[in-house]
Parts: structure tokens; sequence; C-alpha cells
């Protein structure tokens, strides 16, 4: 709706967790590089924790587009399984057939001998758990358990969590401390610094296709603050923002509208009040005109 008038060739502040929009800034770096690092030669177990929205599915996406071609991945989305369920699942991304009705060892002996066939190709396996902290304890034992198959100089499936702080809790458990330590890196990943909000947006724009500024500097310390840095957060605003503007033919976003913003597109625990007699939507003018000309292709209908 707004792309042609900011110049833009596409949405810029979308929610999707696109690699090519990846701002890496200190911290993504950080997480990035301890992620690469943990997957070396010996790594069983690497830990990448952060809150809702900061980017680590995204870092996850960037971190398979650098792996090696020799690298087997699979990749687990919905982690809420029981451990039989998990290695059946596991087997599909490995592309691997099993029995109907297969017990956990038969499972078990596929997913192995998989592994050992990937490693005598001169390949590698790994298996990425994103919502990791939603895993039930027995399943991440079950987990542990898979990355008992090793040379002298490597296991032979490398797996990374992914998930909310929660997983940390859930790894200091008594019965999980032979996992635990078995984690070679760990990292958690914070949301972004005021001064990283204000690079992150023009870094989007810029991809995006747009060159100029079309956040006023007041409006993105705004945004920080109702945000708190967090980059979904800020795409779901900045978004809002965008169609704001175009709706009052601003070339500019100030804090005016991000304030309009926020109360349409964040939680109620992020928005500022806003006076009720205040609050007209940014679709209101938008289905107007819309409205007046659907009215006005009727009546030249009718005549």
């Amino acid at each position: 709706m707004y792309l042609g008038y900011f110049g833009l060739s596409e949405k810029p502040f979308s929610i999707a967790p696109n690699p090519e929009y990846l701002f890496l800034s200190e911290r993504h770096k950080e997480a990035l590089a301890n992620l690469q690092y943990g997957l070396g030669d010996a790594g069983g177990f690497v830990l990448l924790t952060g809150e809702v929205g900061t980017g680590k599915t995204t870092i996850t996406r960037t971190l398979l587009a650098s792996l090696p071609e020799n690298t087997q991945v699979a990749f687990i989305l919905n982690p809420t399984l029981s451990a039989q369920e998990l290695l059946a699942t596991i087997c599909d991304e490995l592309k691997q057939s099993y029995p109907e009705q297969a017990s956990l060892k038969q499972l078990t002996d596929v997913i192995k001998q998989k592994l050992l066939n990937n490693h005598q190709a001169g390949g590698h396996t790994m298996l990425i758990i994103d919502e990791a902290q939603h895993l039930a304890p027995e399943v991440l034992e079950q987990l542990r358990l898979l990355t008992n198959l090793e040379t002298d100089h490597k296991k032979l499936l490398q797996i990374v969590l992914v998930g909310q702080p929660e997983l940390q809790q859930l790894l200091q458990r008594t019965e999980l401390r032979q996992l635990a330590q078995r984690i070679t890196a760990r990292y958690h990943l914070l949301p972004l610094s005021e001064q990283q909000v204000f690079a992150y947006i023009q870094h989007r724009l810029q991809v995006a296709g747009c060159e100029r500024g079309l956040f006023a500097a007041d409006a993105i310390r705004l945004m920080y603050q109702l945000t708190g840095g967090v980059p979904r957060l800020l795409n779901l605003l900045a978004d809002r923002c965008l169609l704001g503007a175009f709706s009052l033919q601003h070339t500019v976003v100030d804090k005016s509208i991000v304030q309009q913003a926020a109360q349409e597109a964040l939680p109620m625990t992020h928005a500022l009040p806003v006076a009720q007699s205040k609050q007209v939507t940014w679709w209101q003018p938008v289905l107007a005109l819309s409205g007046l000309f659907g009215v006005g292709f009727a009546l030249s209908y009718l005549v």
C-alpha cells in the first residue's frame, strides 16, 4: 500500500525471519560466532536463548546458510512431542524410513545408522530444535543419548537448542546435569540498544531500496522506549508507522505518528495511553477514500 509512496521495493519491516534483513549488531555477531564455535568438530550441544522476538530464528537460519554443503540438517519447529514422536520426526527430517509403530530402540537404531552413513561418506549431521523450552526432561535425556555415538575426535550428531530463557532454567534440573555438561557453547541474545535501533531501522530501509531516512530522530527514540529494542516489536511498530505516514501524506514519521501506531500495533503493555477522543486509526481515512471510489464507480455504472 505504501511501497511506491516511499520508494520501497518491498516491505522493510516484515516479521518473517528473512536472513537478507539480518542486522548484525555486536550482540548478533557474538551469537552467530558462538554457534559456529560450538559446532566445531568436538561439539555436541550448543545453546541459544533470548526473549521472544529478539532474532533467534533469523540467526539460526543465517547459520544454516553458512553450513558446508555436506551437512545434513534436521530442523524441528514444534518440539511439543514425546520421546518417540521426536525420534520419528528426526527420522522424517533425515528422510529415513522406519516400521509402523516403531519402538524407541528401533527409531534410535535407524538414526544411529544414518549418522554412521553420513560420517563414513565424509558428511556431517546436525539437529536444530526451535522453541526448545517446550521439550520435556525425558525427551532431552533421549537427545543426550543420541549424542553418545562418537569417534575419537567428534560427535556424529551436533544439536542446536534454541529457546526462550525458560530453557536455561530447564537445563539446571538435576536429572539433566549430564546434558548440561555437554553444552560446548551457550549465548543469551539481548534486545538492541538505543543506538543499535537507529542503525537497525536504517539498515532495513536500505535493504528494501530506500536510502533516505523516513523516521525522525525523536520518533526512533520513542520507538526504542516503547519496544525495549526487541526487533519483532520494532518491525510491527515501524510498519504501522509507515502506513500512518502514508495515510496522512507525510514523508517522515514523527512522534505523534509513533504514538498512534503504538496504540494500534503493540501489545497493551507496550503502548502509550492515548485519549479516547484522539484514537482515530490510520485505516479510517484509507477506508473512507476506498468507500468514495466505490460509490463513484457504482454511480457511473448506473448512469
